[in-house]
Formats: C-alpha cells, sequence, structure tokens
C-alpha cells in the first residue's frame, strides 16, 4: 500500500508536527480542520456559522489537493465547545452533503486549539 502526504496552500499550514492530510493506498484521513484562514492565518470566528462554513472551506481545500470533493467523504468527526451549538453547526455542514451524507459523530469537548468553538475531521475514499 502506498502512503502519501496531501498539502493544499489553500488551507492553513498545520500548527503542530502534523501532515494536513495522510493518502494510504485510496483512502484519504484528513487532520482535524479549524476556522484559520489560509492567507492571513486569522480565525474566522465572528458568529457559529461563519466559523462552520470556514472549516468546511479548509476541509474541501485539502480533498481537492488529491483530486476528490464531499462526495467521497465517508466519515466525519465533529468537536464543538458547546452542544447548544450542535443545529447551528448542523444546518451550515449539511449544506455540504446533498445527498448521501457520512458517518459522523459529534462530541462536545472542553477546549479546541486556538480556543475556537469547532473543529472537523473526515475521512474520504478514492475509488
Amino acid at each position: 500500500m502506498s502512503k502519501s502526504i496531501i498539502h493544499s496552500p489553500e488551507a492553513p499550514a498545520p500548527i503542530g508536527p502534523y501532515s494536513q492530510a495522510v493518502l494510504a493506498g485510496d483512502t484519504l484521513y484528513v487532520s482535524g480542520q479549524i476556522a484559520l484562514d489560509a492567507d492571513s492565518g486569522e480565525l474566522i470566528n465572528e458568529n457559529i456559522t461563519e466559523e462552520t462554513h470556514a472549516v468546511m472551506k479548509n476541509l474541501d481545500a485539502i480533498l481537492s489537493a488529491a483530486g476528490l470533493s464531499f462526495a467521497n467523504v465517508v466519515k466525519c468527526s465533529i468537536f464543538i465547545k458547546d452542544m447548544n451549538d450542535f443545529g447551528t453547526i448542523n444546518e451550515a455542514y449539511g449544506q455540504y452533503f446533498s445527498s448521501a451524507p457520512p458517518a459522523r459523530e459529534t462530541v462536545e469537548v472542553s477546549r479546541l486549539p486556538k480556543d475556537v468553538s469547532v473543529e472537523i475531521s473526515c475521512i474520504a475514499y478514492k475509488g
């Protein structure tokens, strides 16, 4: 099985010792993304809807760098700081999966990198 590192300049650079994504065989593992602007490095977090769309934009950039799209996503993990934001996050997230949405879990956590409100990772299949 082949393994390659996927990097998109349109998504923020990792803020630690990890890759944006790793393609192992036909499966892409995308690291958790937060609402960092790739160009400025600034957080996009005026409200939870805007923050969620910025996270999804970063995921899309990484998927695209691997030649994939949201249609290839089979699993997502969503980490949120406040479960009261679940409905709003879900509404924004759902706009990226028009049919056959992936498997998913959503977990409330006490803290996320850079004190953001939402982080999302995904697994996609290139098949």
